[in-house]
C-alpha cells in the first residue's frame, strides 16, 4: 500500500487500462468526471461523465494491438496528482512500436478523480499542479 490513496488510484487506473478493463477503471472516477485531452493528441476533446469517459478510453485503447501505458512516477500535490507516463504500444495494423513520455494530471475529491487531463510536456503538467520541476524524478 502506498502512502497516498491517490497514488493507489492512479496506479489502478493504468493497470485497468493496460488490461483493457474499462469497468474497473471507472471505479476510480467520480460520476461528474471531466476528461481533457489536448489538441495534437489522438482523441483530442473534452469528455464528461462515465459514459463519455468509457467510450473515449475504449476508443483509444481499442487502437492498440498490444502494449502498456505505465506511470514512471506519481507526484501528489494537495488534491492534484501528476503521473509521469511512459507508453510503449504497437497499434493495430502496424509493425512498429510507439514509445513516448508525457504526463497526466488528476484532481481528486472525496477519493475519486473529478478531472483527468493530459499534457504532451511533463513540465506543463508539473506547472499545472504547482510542482517545481526539479522536485520531479
Amino acid at each position: 500500500m502506498s502512502a497516498a490513496p491517490e497514488t493507489d488510484a492512479v496506479n489502478g487506473i493504468y493497470a485497468a487500462i493496460n488490461r483493457n478493463d474499462i469497468p474497473a477503471m471507472l471505479k476510480f472516477f467520480a460520476p461528474e468526471i471531466e476528461r481533457i485531452e489536448p489538441e495534437g493528441f489522438p482523441t483530442a476533446g473534452t469528455y464528461r461523465g462515465h459514459t463519455e469517459l468509457s467510450a473515449h478510453v475504449a476508443h483509444g485503447r481499442g487502437t492498440w494491438a498490444e502494449g502498456t501505458c505505465t506511470p514512471e512516477d506519481i507526484i501528489v500535490a494537495g488534491d492534484k496528482v501528476v503521473a509521469l507516463l511512459y507508453v510503449h504500444v504497437r497499434l493495430k495494423a502496424k509493425q512498429d512500436w510507439v514509445d513516448a513520455r508525457f504526463a497526466d494530471g488528476f484532481i481528486f475529491r472525496n477519493g475519486k478523480a473529478v478531472q483527468w487531463r493530459s499534457f504532451a510536456e511533463r513540465k506543463d503538467a508539473l506547472a499545472w499542479a504547482g510542482i517545481v520541476a526539479s522536485n520531479a524524478t
